[in-house]
């Protein structure tokens, strides 16, 4: 393993971003409030495209953005090249902005997910609920005495917060 493909131990608190410690101050407010929790996102669509709809990352991103109010619908992730268009992702994009509020997007190449983003013109989230995500990593850095899922799933929801009300 390269040192730049290595996971990073989590930074300290003292280290943290503005932005991180953001996130993490909305994900202990979630934590608080979670027995009052409103549905700020309600009447917003998020996708979800993902091969793998029943795994474990995919049913945290579900369950936490139906918990805000958001309607999430599956989009079926392609595992082949689409035929008769040289490249398709423009076109799927500006489908996906025309369609959603958000996208989560499981299993696709960092690439492609930016190339998705920047036509949508909405929040494409790559891996937002995986393990490899810097959400992850926060929550396991996150001194509670709550699971770790569910660490993540108050971070997901103050990162949909963040990004969509």
């Amino acid at each position: 393993m390269s040192p730049a493909s290595r996971p990073r131990p989590p930074a300290p608190a003292s280290h943290r971003t503005e932005e991180e410690q953001a996130l993490l101050a909305r994900a202990k407010a979630l934590q608080r409030d979670a027995a009052q929790l409103p549905k700020p996102l309600l009447g917003k669509r998020l996708g979800l495209m993902s091969a793998a709809p029943d795994s474990e990352d995919a049913q945290l991103f579900r369950q936490a953005a139906q918990e805000l109010g958001a309607h999430v619908a599956l989009i079926p992730a392609a595992t082949e090249p689409l035929e008769g268009d040289a490249d398709p992702l423009p076109g799927v994009g500006r489908l996906l902005g025309r369609l959603y509020d958000a996208v989560e997007c499981q299993g696709l190449s960092e690439a492609v997910v930016n190339d998705l983003a920047a036509v949508a013109r909405i929040p494409i989230y790559a891996g937002l609920a995986g393990h490899g995500h810097a959400i992850f990593r926060l929550a396991r850095a996150w001194q509670t005495s709550a699971p770790l899922i569910q660490r993540r799933h108050w971070l997901v929801q103050a990162t949909l917060l963040a990004t969509l009300s």
